[in-house]
């Protein structure tokens, strides 16, 4: 049988996508290979990411304030930081950050009211060299 290796893209309609793309690629770092269109390499991925799949119920309130029917979730260095890129940048923090033992997770919405999710993993802790 023939199986899914990943995810290969998230697409979504836009107001103006190129104006959309450029925000995201001032604020955020993401690297615009055409108008509009970015890609990631799996070896920028940080040790202890990984990317999730998750169909939620339709009355699900995770994707609040947006009214929209997804959420994109992206996986940065440094939470904080990013988040006040955005806000920075005119995107409205929603929430409060969150941290469970996967990591730590901050919301925005973007300038077209699309709510965002960042993702911090958690750091892989360093090996200590053994005391002999």
């Amino acid at each position: 049988m023939a199986k899914v290796l990943g995810v290969g893209g998230v697409f979504f309609k836009s107001a103006k996508p190129g104006q959309l793309a450029r925000w995201y690629s001032r604020c955020l770092g993401i690297p615009l290979v055409a108008p509009g269109v970015a890609t990631f390499s799996p070896g920028t991925m940080p040790r202890g990411g990984y990317t999730v799949w998750s169909a939620l119920r339709s009355s699900t309130r995770y994707f609040r304030p947006s009214a929209q029917q997804y959420m994109v979730n992206f996986v940065v260095d440094d939470l904080e930081a990013a988040l006040q890129q955005v806000a920075a940048a005119g995107g409205v923090r929603v929430g409060r950050v969150r941290e469970y033992a996967y990591g730590k997770f901050g919301w925005f919405l973007d300038p077209e009211g699309n709510k965002v999710e960042l993702w911090q993993p958690p750091q892989a802790r360093p090996k200590r060299p053994r005391k002999r």
